[in-house]
């Protein structure tokens, strides 16, 4: 799958379901860097995704300091060719106009995603 280089970061789109509702997610940031995917709960609003008191609040320590998440359990996740189904993922207040978010090691590896950086795709291995 092509993945765009803007802002001088490696951004990738996949698509959310939840709860029989799903969304494109845009401009994620592939970050090998990032143990856990994290997403902007703005972005996640008009498909009714909110925290409740049974999801799990879990914090994030990083070059920005400490943030605070909610982890829910998502119906699937879609990435190019690869799904992934009830998986839980963290959401933020990510606070940034263009990105919603880092894709992270956790959906990276399950995929087995990898990046060729001279022509600006991840490919599966599998």
């Amino acid at each position: 799958m092509k993945i765009k280089h803007k802002y001088g970061l490696l951004l990738a789109d996949f698509t959310l379901a939840f709860n029989g509702k799903s969304k494109v997610i845009e401009n994620m940031v592939v970050d090998t860097g990032a143990a856990r995917t994290l997403i902007s709960q703005d972005v996640v609003e008009d498909i009714d995704l909110h925290v409740d008191l049974h999801d799990r609040i879990v914090t994030y320590f990083g070059i920005g300091g400490k943030e605070h998440a909610f982890r829910k359990r998502v119906d699937q996740i879609q990435i190019d060719d690869f799904i992934v189904e009830k998986i839980e993922v963290d959401f933020n207040d990510f606070g940034y106009d263009d990105i919603n978010g880092l894709l992270g090691l956790d959906l990276l590896m399950k995929a087995g995603f990898t990046i060729d950086l001279r022509h600006f795709e991840m490919e599966r291995n599998g």
